[in-house]
């Protein structure tokens, strides 16, 4: 792990106040939409990602979860004018867009425990689309990044016990403590 230059959180914990460590779980979306590309499509013009983007929502449930967040990220909301899937929580559309999301495939990458990739994809898309999600679950969920991003998952217990201590008003520099020295580690 690597500490921000800009926002000195393990990177990409700053996101997504920080622009820096922002445009990291962006890239984390972005390496998947490209290896799609060059893997279906080999060479691809930029105008021609709009129609591929529109193809892969219409079948979320056939493609990687970082294909159809990037997907998403190339369409543009007709109610709120941003990001399809990105804006404001009671954007009708995005909220769908939001939910369809989740219909992606999982894959976990190789070496890590089964399950990361989906902690992983879970704590990217909160990450990226915090509204209406309460402070402190985007607190533990952007804090978990660079532990889920290393490969690193919570066991069960310790994934318990740092939700009773979220409950409880732990500080941020506490929680940062319990997930760096201790998640995935027995």
């Amino acid at each position: 792990m690597r500490r921000c230059e800009m926002c000195g959180h393990w990177e990409p914990a700053g996101a997504p106040d920080c622009e820096r460590c922002a445009g990291l779980v962006d890239e984390l979306v972005e390496e998947g939409w490209h290896a799609f590309l060059r893997q279906e499509f080999g060479h691809v013009e930029p105008q021609d990602e709009r129609l591929i983007a529109r193809m892969v929502v219409d079948e979320p449930d056939r493609h990687p979860w970082r294909v159809v967040d990037a997907a998403y990220d190339r369409l543009t909301c007709a109610e709120c004018g941003g990001r399809l899937s990105r804006g404001p929580a009671g954007c009708a559309p995005c909220d769908l867009a939001n939910g369809f999301r989740y219909s992606a495939v999982e894959i976990d990458r190789p070496g890590v425990p089964p399950g990361n990739e989906h902690a992983l994809r879970v704590n990217v898309a909160v990450t990226r689309r915090p509204y209406g999600i309460s402070a402190s679950e985007v607190l533990v969920r952007r804090l978990s990044l660079p532990v889920l991003i290393e490969g690193r998952l919570p066991t069960t217990a310790q994934a318990q016990a740092t939700k009773a201590l979220v409950r409880k008003g732990v500080t941020e520099a506490e929680l940062a403590a319990l997930i760096y020295e201790g998640w995935g580690r027995a």
